[in-house]
């Protein structure tokens, strides 16, 4: 007999009990089977530091096919882990900083280190909390977090690897520098923003160029025209005249110039913009900088020296004018790149990074996704982008110069290198910068070591990779690179170095079934995952990419807190109960589109939480006054609408399956939704009324059994109710609805 399901279903009260019994019954954590495939997925990994927003809640996509693969009876992991979120997470805090009067530069490295460790501790298990109230199955045994000592020396180990066979060089190149964040940044980090500015045409004696920047013609090498430019005869052998300081300055040919932007040619600044250096290094220009990475002027007049950059322009402008020397001015509209942690306009700089070389490593990613290895869902929008950004993929430059991260391993001897420049804080907490052969001279070695917060050199450094003494001069001054790896190298090796971790996993769980993640990371993630996965395994690192739709408002606009529209995700489990905002997230959503989510949808996902408990109550109630009668196919007293509604609870069954398989999960929650509250409650449970006070226990027999498959196709989308329901209704020695097997 069925147990009682109380008047109303309480999700506070239900939601945490049910997680642990869970939890307490191992049911998330796998066995290894060799007798069967396993199905693996690993969890895009959360900020350690922040609280989960609504973007998380879309994890309910994994949970679903975690949840439907352990009641298929798969050994099935879906991994958990933390992020330390390199810029993030020093951007939060030195914000924090800010508020208290302070800043990164107040403490030396080692101590910054260890109060942003400490930080990232007071918050790094709130969102494994939170991913608990969602109802996410994780398997918590495997739990790993980027920093513990055990992950960062496996990336350390790659590192070497990589080094080892020729494909990561340290190099200078421009790169993307935030003069706010302190730190460089891939191309992919960048956002791009339509801006109205002007372009301004400045006299450079024989010719006109035109420029949007100004303030770094002091920074000028060259002028290049395209070699179809229409005063090509008479500028051959000419020199260009630098306004303001009158340098002379040779006028060259190169076919990246566009002819249809300004007047056609264009002034190189090989320090400042990316297709001015490769002009430069390709004519063997110089490369001079007029921005250091605080934003300032450096090697200009010193009318403009310290000024910061808009200021700088300001003033430049101004004195073009009173020369004579600006031409015109024109609006502009055109893209500008900023930092997407601050908004900050973003600085091109030129300086030693590290890279990785990315064409080898593109290659097999590439063959993977084309001969089926891996397939990206949905494929054809995605599978071109994908395409595209690999086959004009760049090297990856993976240094950034902040203190939250793994160090770079690798060491500079100052004895016997000119070039490097030192960034320390001397005993007084004062910032000294400078050459190290200049510095040395007022400070020791261990001083400058105890205080280094960054190093740089202006060429080739001589590096190794150890510590010790020098292995070219032998000399003992050697100090470590200040530099820590991006983010992204160290979690584009996360399904290997977390699969590691146990002996055994990663033969058994590698390659992990399904990558489920948003598009705006394909590239980020998923494509860096590609490549080094298989460079370090020759494997692919999961046989799916799918990608999730994203979160919006009711209006359509992407959830920001700029915006104030974010919803979080625990109100909406406090008010509403978990299951409600899951099934909100999934119900009639087209993957890789937009999730409209309300405060008034999810109150609607409760209403139908609240029909699925009612009939439940109403089948007990019902079964309590005329007995109970098991389910049979084909058993006596069967009527036309008894095997109508089993007709097509098979086929929903088989629906729900097929659509699982293919990824179709708001069809299948829509479908789910529709025959629940309308085939069976609305019409058939109304059917059964007069049935049931006549004494027709056959109707309820079926009842029994459409509700109780109902639950098993419906766990996967809203655990927590089903798993409630169950228990009460349908368990046998307490045994748990995940374990059910899944109906066919």
């Amino acid at each position: 007999m069925a147990g009682e399901l109380e008047k109303n279903f309480e999700p506070k009260g239900v939601e945490e009990k049910i997680y642990s019994l869970w939890e307490k019954e191992n049911v998330f954590t796998p066995k290894i089977d060799k007798k069967k495939k396993p199905f693996t997925i690993i969890l895009p990994l959360p900020n350690a530091n922040d609280p989960m927003h609504m973007g998380h809640g879309m994890f309910v996509i994994e949970d679903i096919l975690t949840r439907y693969h352990i009641m298929k009876g798969d050994p099935t992991l879906w991994l958990p882990g933390a992020d330390h979120a390199g810029i993030e997470t020093q951007f939060v805090f030195e914000k924090k900083l800010a508020k208290e009067g302070k800043s990164r530069f107040d403490f030396d490295r080692e101590t910054l280190f260890e109060k942003l460790k400490e930080f990232v501790e007071e918050n790094r298990l709130t969102n494994k909390d939170q991913l608990k109230r969602l109802g996410f199955a994780l398997d918590w045994s495997r739990y790993h977090y980027s920093m513990e000592p055990e992950i960062v020396e496996r990336v350390l180990e790659t590192f070497m690897k990589l080094h080892k066979d020729g494909l990561i060089y340290r190099g200078e190149r421009v790169v993307h520098y935030c003069t706010k964040c302190g730190t460089s940044f891939s191309d992919l980090e960048v956002l791009y923003e339509e801006r109205e500015d002007k372009l301004y045409y400045l006299d450079y004696g024989p010719i006109i160029i035109a420029t949007t920047r100004p303030e770094t013609i002091f920074a000028d090498v060259a002028v290049a025209i395209n070699p179809k430019h229409k005063k090509i005869k008479e500028l051959k052998g000419a020199e260009a005249i630098i306004p303001l300081i009158n340098k002379k300055i040779p006028v060259i040919q190169d076919e990246l110039v566009d002819l249809e932007f300004g007047t056609g040619a264009l002034k190189i600044t090989p320090g400042h913009d990316a297709v001015d250096f490769e002009i430069g290094s390709k004519h063997r220009l110089k490369t001079i900088s007029v921005v250091d990475r605080s934003g300032k002027m450096v090697n200009v007049p010193e009318k403009y020296l310290g000024l910061k950059v808009l200021k700088a322009r300001e003033e430049t402008i101004k004195d073009l004018k009173a020369a004579g020397k600006l031409v015109k001015e024109e609006p502009l509209k055109h893209s500008v790149g900023t930092c997407y942690r601050c908004g900050t306009v973003i600085e091109p700089m030129v300086f030693p990074q590290w890279f990785v070389k990315t064409k080898p490593l593109a290659e097999p990613a590439i063959k993977a996704v084309k001969n089926g290895e891996t397939k990206i869902f949905p494929q054809k929008r995605f599978e071109k982008m994908y395409f595209d950004w690999m086959e004009n993929i760049k090297d990856w430059n993976i240094s950034r110069q902040i203190v939250w991260g793994p160090r770079i391993p690798a060491w500079y001897c100052l004895d016997c290198n000119d070039s490097i420049r030192i960034n320390f804080l001397n005993k007084k907490k004062e910032v000294v910068s400078g050459p190290y052969k200049e510095i040395k001279q007022s400070y020791s070695f261990e001083e400058i070591k105890s205080g280094l917060q960054s190093l740089f050199s202006t060429g080739d450094a001589t590096y190794q990779l150890k510590d010790g003494s020098c292995q070219k001069c032998g000399g003992p001054n050697v100090i470590q690179e200040t530099d820590t790896f991006d983010t992204w190298f160290l979690s584009g090796q996360w399904p290997v170095n977390t699969l590691k971790a146990n002996p055994g996993d990663l033969e058994y769980f590698y390659p992990t079934s399904v990558l489920d993640t948003l598009w705006d990371i394909l590239f980020f993630w998923a494509g860096r995952m590609m490549m080094v996965g298989l460079y370090l395994t020759g494997k692919v690192p999961f046989r799916v990419i799918h990608l999730h739709a994203r979160v919006v408002d009711k209006f359509g606009k992407k959830m920001s807190k700029s915006k104030g529209n974010v919803i979080d995700p625990l109100v909406m489990v406090n008010q509403y109960g978990a299951d409600a905002l899951r099934l909100a997230l999934v119900l009639g959503v087209g993957p890789a589109s937009d999730v409209s989510l309300s405060d008034e949808k999810v109150r609607g996902m409760r209403n139908f939480t609240n029909k699925l408990w009612n009939i439940g109550r109403f089948i007990i109630m019902s079964s309590k006054e005329q007995g109970f009668q098991r389910f049979e196919p084909g058993m006596p007293g069967l009527e036309e609408v008894d095997r109508a509604i089993i007709e097509s609870l098979n086929k929903l069954v088989k629906q729900t399956t097929k659509m699982l398989d293919n990824y179709r999960f708001g069809q299948a929650s829509e479908e789910l939704f529709q025959f629940i509250w309308h085939e069976f409650a609305d019409v058939y449970i109304e059917q059964s009324k007069q049935r049931i006070k006549s004494g027709d226990k056959t109707v309820l027999a079926v009842l029994f059994h459409v509700y109780s498959v109902c639950l098993k196709l419906l766990h996967p989308f809203m655990p927590f109710i089903t798993e409630a329901v169950w228990q009460k209704m349908f368990a046998k020695n307490n045994s748990l609805l995940i374990k059910e097997s899944w109906p066919s």
